[in-house]
């Protein structure tokens, strides 16, 4: 056989010259007590220890994104039932239990670096900001600051200390067990990009039940965020920049429905308005899709 034809066939390893039991043995006389194996057992907890704290990180956002999502449900029945109040107040007991939710996070990143787990926390976060700034707008009629999210997300131990009903000789105590979760700016900026679609969906709801100025209100308002995307444009991160095309597309929508009010609105019947303007949200999407 020529150099040619071996050199295609299967290469010989370097162990393969020694016999099986031979490499066996030399495997089972490993010191499992030697610097070095001890080593990587304590690394291998390590990762064991972060990779199931990651997973139930990843449970707490779930719970955290389906119970915002529920009090965003809730919300969007302020626009035709006359007990306003009363639907704001049990928005605020939801958003509550979120914040608890939100509590275990702070408590399960204590001594962490947030950002090794930002991946598994941000859907959470990003649904809670819709909430809380869609709940912020209805009674403001403005937009809620990251800096007045963060402030609702310090938690201490006051409850605690109440319950076990013994006095602290230390004054400073509670502020020793204090608990905080930054909104970062990006979680924050993509929680406003879907804010922009529930507004839109209050658009609708307020024309269906005959309310001709909310419109022109959200209008207005989802101008001034848009504007405000359009001056980050593509500088900023992926996930805002792929945000601002849906954006527009609701901005594009409430006006288009403050155009039928204005110039279609008195000879239309209002319990007609709402199937008007559905037609032509359609006729937009279409639109949208073949461009």
């Amino acid at each position: 056989m020529s150099s040619k034809e071996g050199s295609g066939g299967f290469r010989k390893r370097k162990h393969d010259n020694f016999p099986h039991g031979q490499r066996k043995d030399e495997k089972n006389n490993v010191n499992s007590s030697s610097s070095l194996m001890v080593s990587f057992k304590s690394f291998q907890l390590e990762l064991d220890t972060r990779h199931d704290k990651y997973e139930r990180l990843v449970k707490l956002s779930r719970d955290i994104t389906i119970e915002s999502k529920r009090t965003i449900f809730l919300l969007h029945r302020i626009t035709s039932d006359p007990n306003g109040e009363e639907i704001l107040n049990e928005s605020e007991a939801k958003l509550e239990a979120v914040r608890q939710k939100i509590k275990q996070v702070a408590q399960e990143l204590i001594g962490e670096d947030m950002y090794q787990f930002h991946r598994a926390i941000s859907p959470g976060l990003q649904e809670y900001v819709e909430a809380v700034s869609f709940q912020y707008f209805i009674k403001t009629r403005s937009l809620i600051s990251v800096k007045e999210i963060n402030k609702q997300l310090i938690f201490t131990v006051e409850d605690k200390e109440e319950e076990t009903n013994t006095p602290s000789s230390n004054p400073h105590d509670e502020q020793l067990c204090t608990w905080s979760l930054k909104v970062t700016p990006v979680d924050y900026l993509l929680g406003v990009a879907d804010l922009t679609g529930e507004l839109m969906r209050m658009c609708i709801n307020s024309v269906g039940n005959g309310d001709i100025d909310t419109p022109f209100e959200l209008s207005q308002f989802l101008r001034q965020i848009y504007d405000g995307f359009s001056y980050i444009g593509n500088t900023g991160p992926y996930e805002v920049s792929k945000k601002l095309y849906t954006l527009k597309q609701s901005l594009a929508k409430v006006e288009n429905a403050c155009y039928t009010l204005k110039v279609r609105g008195s000879e239309i019947p209002k319990h007609m308005l709402a199937d008007v303007f559905s037609t032509k949200a359609e006729m937009i999407d279409r639109e949208e899709g073949l461009s």
